[in-house]
């Protein structure tokens, strides 16, 4: 049988009560340490007056049970140039912090750099001390920093800012980086880039807002024009480099953080030597009649093509454009182009290593167009990638009268445009050529952006001419004096 009682309300509540205010288990033994996700939080090259991205680790409790962190702080308290934001809450100092049992919390550092300390670089380096149960550990929070030349400052971001000197040059040889904000347009004026500059440029999304509508725009590009001109100077073992401002390891290797370098119309006697562009939109365009001379130049890493030519004049020796989401070397609207000892490698994008043509389309079918006569010739190059087809051409009059291209002693990999229907005369403009497809070797490891050619199997080995006045490589290595190796890279046995 059944026997129903009656439970007071008083009882009840005070039941609950106890149920749900039982004290919380804590451990107090000292071998009961906290774990962290890291030992050393790193951060990478921190300009001064910028401060850096902010960097996360992580606390753990491995426990059973609750442990109160007595006090969690910065070992140089005021002085630090670190702040922490520990779980949400900003101090850089705490007490009492409890982490339930196979729990954790999240500890945020950000650092920020004196700009009148003219150590360049000069490092920093601080604890973060953790006070439990009588036992004491540290995690250590680590900065590079560099004193460095804004251009035109730092709160550039978003403007345009012109440059002149009357014809003069302006030589970048300051010893700190240089760091562009916004727009740097020069006109009138020589830069001259002495070896070993490193020029990194602040990108991001500018606009333009007037009455009718916003108008926004890739932020981040240094543009000549007039009787600007841009000389880079670098060596072998000094390049010149244009890169992001943005070096923590998560943007390494991605593209599209700034805009790029802009040659405009008319500008002339541009030349770059041993020069590395990497993780832009575009490496380098350069614009109609505008003349440019590459030696030993990198061009990497772009969210668009790796360089550009319209309507222009262009000669590059010993270069290597890879890794570019567009086109590695675009040419078009006709023009004159030069290219030898050059690699232009293209993997898992669609974009061909190489784009020709002779016209600028003015409706989407290009019914209407603009022609410009291109003459292009190419030399113990190689144009190589995933795709079958890395090259493309196109002759919008089809005859050949507006369209001179020559390959000599290049390897490339094509597969329509061996077909006569597509260009019935490619291996005529291809001679000697070696057809290569994806069961030769070529690359170390293009997997790895290792584009020096493999020792043992490279079908490159050998395979060009002597060039007078080339005689290295672009890692300034002698090539062979009678049979050189076909790209940027000569084999080293």
């Amino acid at each position: 049988m059944r026997q129903l009682f009656r439970l007071s309300p008083l009882a009840f509540l005070l039941a609950v009560f106890f149920l749900f205010c039982q004290k919380e288990k804590f451990t107090y033994n000292p071998e009961d340490s906290l774990e962290f996700s890291t030992d050393t939080l790193r951060f990478d090259t921190v300009f001064t007056q910028i401060g850096s991205a902010t960097r996360i680790f992580k606390v753990y409790n491995r426990h059973k049970k609750s442990i109160r962190i007595d006090k969690i702080f910065l070992e140089k308290g005021s002085s630090s140039r670190f702040n922490l934001n520990i779980d949400g809450i900003s101090g850089d100092s705490q007490s009492d912090i409890v982490i339930a049992p196979n729990d954790s919390l999240y500890i945020f550092a950000a650092v920020s750099i004196n700009p009148n300390d003219q150590n360049s670089p000069f490092v920093l380096d601080e604890n973060v001390v953790f006070e439990t149960n009588g036992n004491t550990q540290k995690v250590v929070l680590e900065a590079w920093g560099q004193n460095a030349v804004y251009l035109p400052s730092r709160f550039g971001g978003g403007g345009v800012a012109g440059y002149g000197c009357q014809g003069g040059e302006w030589v970048w040889d300051d010893p700190r980086p240089y760091v562009i904000y916004g727009i740097l347009v020069v006109d009138s004026c020589t830069v001259r880039i002495p070896a070993g500059t490193h020029v990194y440029v602040h990108g991001g999304l500018g606009k333009v807002v007037t009455d009718t509508a916003v108008y926004r725009y890739n932020d981040g590009f240094i543009a000549f024009q007039g009787a600007g001109k841009l000389l880079v100077e670098g060596t072998p073992d000094k390049p010149v480099i244009f890169e992001s401002d943005r070096l923590e390891p998560e943007f390494n290797d991605e593209p599209g953080q700034w805009t790029g370098i802009w040659l405009q119309s008319g500008t002339t006697g541009h030349r770059l030597e041993n020069c590395i562009i990497r993780n832009s939109v575009i490496g380098i365009r350069v614009d109609s009649a505008a003349t440019l001379t590459l030696r030993n130049t990198q061009i990497y890493n772009t969210g668009s093509s790796g360089l550009i030519g319209i309507h222009a004049n262009i000669t590059a020796e010993n270069c290597l454009f890879h890794t570019n989401t567009g086109y590695s070397i675009q040419l078009e609207y006709g023009g004159e182009y030069h290219f030898t000892y050059c690699t232009a490698a293209s993997y898992g994008v669609d974009g061909e290593a190489l784009s020709m043509g002779n016209v600028l389309c003015l409706d989407p079918g290009c019914y209407e167009y603009s022609l410009f006569p291109l003459l292009a010739r190419f030399q113990n190059c190689i144009f190589y990638g995933s795709r079958a087809d890395q090259i493309s051409l196109f002759d919008r009059l089809n005859d050949g009268s507006q369209f001179d291209y020559q390959f000599q002693h290049c390897i490339v990999r094509v597969r329509d445009l061996l077909k006569e229907t597509a260009n019935p005369d490619f291996i005529d403009h291809c001679q000697p050529c070696l057809y290569a497809d994806n069961g030769d070797t070529i690359f170390v490891n293009p997997d790895q952006h290792h584009f020096r050619l493999d020792t043992l199997h490279s079908v490159a080995n050998r395979y060009a001419v002597p060039i007078p006045g080339i005689a290295k490589d672009l890692d300034g290595k002698l090539r062979d004096a009678t049979m050189p190796d076909a790209g940027c890279y000569e084999i080293e046995f």
